[in-house]
């Protein structure tokens, strides 16, 4: 017997799995399949006749309109990624395969629910540039942000500053009180680290206990040496009941600044580095 294609076709859009949208010149929604009230949670009768920029994300409606524009120009766009907002008010990232077609006059596309996707890679990007423990800029991102301030206070004739900080006698905590009181101690460190700068600065745990700070568009020298004394009475706070008897450590601080003493990355942090440790030696 033979298979009445035609009749089947409609059948086949309603089973799959992502969503298919007809919409018209005029952003109006003329057809979509049954896979949108699991991706939008309407029901197709809720949709259709209705505009569907309603529905897009406000933050995605600039780029969503380009795509659009892109789309009725006569070309097709497989690979654009947009939000929607659903009915219960939250929202959906959305993979599109979209196409007008002249003849027909509307323009059909293939929405993908990518939401899971989407946040898998958000995470694995933030995985990639902080550190798991304390949850700071890692030692590569800081890197990158180091390079893109001096390049900023180059072209603009500014000036940085690079905070290298080490903690005191961290080993000795951690033989005498277990890793896990010295890991509570560095989330501790980031916490007062991250309360003493502004949100234009960075802060970051470059390996074991040792922390940077970056500080950009300084005034002068006054005001980095003001910020590492309130680092210094910041590290000074004793730490809450919850650590019983352990004693917050001190720490070491070095400094470099831009352009004094270097106009390279590499040179601010190995003079950072060694001012530290300069100040280490003489505390001791």
């Amino acid at each position: 017997m033979a298979v009445d294609l035609q009749a089947l076709y409609p059948k086949l859009i309603h089973l799959m799995l992502d969503t298919v949208f007809v919409v018209d010149q005029d952003n109006q929604i003329v057809f979509v399949s049954d896979a949108c009230e699991s991706l939008l949670g309407y029901l197709p009768n809720e949709l259709i006749g209705t505009l569907i920029t309603n529905y897009m994300h406000p933050d995605d409606l600039a780029a969503t309109r380009d795509s659009i524009d892109r789309v009725m120009d006569g070309k097709p766009h497989i690979d654009f990624r947009n939000r929607y907002v659903r009915k219960d008010g939250g929202s959906v990232h959305i993979l599109w395969s979209a196409r007008w077609y002249e003849e027909e006059g509307v323009r059909i596309g293939v929405a993908r629910d990518v939401t899971s996707l989407t946040k898998a890679e958000e995470e694995l990007h933030y995985l990639a540039h902080h550190d798991p423990l304390t949850k700071l800029t890692n030692r590569a991102l800081f890197y990158d942000r180091l390079v893109s301030g001096l390049n900023r206070a180059h072209r603009y004739q500014g000036s940085l500053a690079l905070l290298f900080l080490d903690i005191n006698n961290f080993k000795d905590i951690n033989d005498a009180h277990g890793h896990a009181v010295g890991d509570r101690i560095l989330c501790a460190v980031a916490r007062r680290l991250e309360g003493c700068v502004r949100a234009t600065d960075t802060v970051a745990r470059m390996g074991g206990d040792e922390f940077t700070v970056l500080l950009t568009d300084i005034q002068s020298v006054d005001t980095v040496n003001e910020k590492v004394e309130q680092i210094r009475m910041a590290m000074e706070q004793p730490l809450g009941t919850e650590f019983g008897a352990v004693e917050m450590p001190s720490c070491s601080i070095g400094v470099a600044c831009y352009p004094d003493d270097g106009r390279d990355a590499d040179t601010l942090l190995s003079r950072a580095d060694s001012h530290m440790y300069q100040i280490k030696r003489r505390s001791r």
